[in-house]
């Protein structure tokens, strides 16, 4: 297998909607291994959530496929003006102009998966570079299990130029996260 077999698609908008079943498989696959090895704590919920998200300003969906079959994916969305996504960063004072949203200034990666047969062949990163490619925003934001549980996640996204801003608890019953961020574009002085 090399990385030049590989098809990359990308969906925006509701045209992400219809693809739900083509990589749902794919996730609970991911989600059944370690970190996660608990599996998806709730499908449904994944799939009430995702069509939440498809509905988002700049939702944006790739899927990488070897032939027909799903091996990876990834999708995000602009991060609204009103977005608690930085309340729930924890243990640290973030100034309010690195907190503001304006619905155009951040992006979110809210998932990024790859099957484990198709792993370090580079098709994260692939499919990483395709979701922010041709984005007019100043950053880009994601959440990650803290380390040790997912050390190489940590890693690959400190090789891509991520920074570490915090610790996130993003609901009651969720574990904690490491909040991260890119700098894409500086703001215009």
């Amino acid at each position: 297998m090399t990385p030049a077999q590989l098809t990359y698609e990308r969906f925006d908008g509701e045209e992400a909607a219809g693809q739900l079943d083509a990589f749902l498989s794919a996730y609970e696959e991911v989600y059944k291994e370690p970190p996660y090895s608990e599996g998806p704590s709730d499908v449904a919920e994944f799939i009430q959530h995702y069509q939440v998200h498809v509905q988002r300003p700049g939702m944006r969906l790739i899927i990488a496929r070897d032939g027909t079959e799903v091996v990876g994916f990834t999708y995000g969305f602009l991060l609204p003006a009103d977005s608690p996504w930085w309340a729930n960063v924890q243990d640290v004072d973030l100034p309010d102009d690195f907190t503001r949203e304006d619905g155009s200034r951040t992006w979110v990666t809210l998932e990024l998966a790859v099957r484990a047969g198709w792993r370090r062949l580079g098709v994260a990163k692939t499919l990483h570079t395709l979701l922010l490619e041709g984005l007019d925003v100043e950053r880009a934001t994601l959440t990650v299990r803290p380390e040790p549980e997912a050390a190489p996640a940590q890693t690959a996204y400190a090789t891509w130029g991520y920074r570490k801003v915090g610790l996130s608890h993003p609901w009651q019953e969720a574990p904690f996260y490491t909040a991260m961020v890119l700098d894409l574009h500086r703001p215009a002085a």
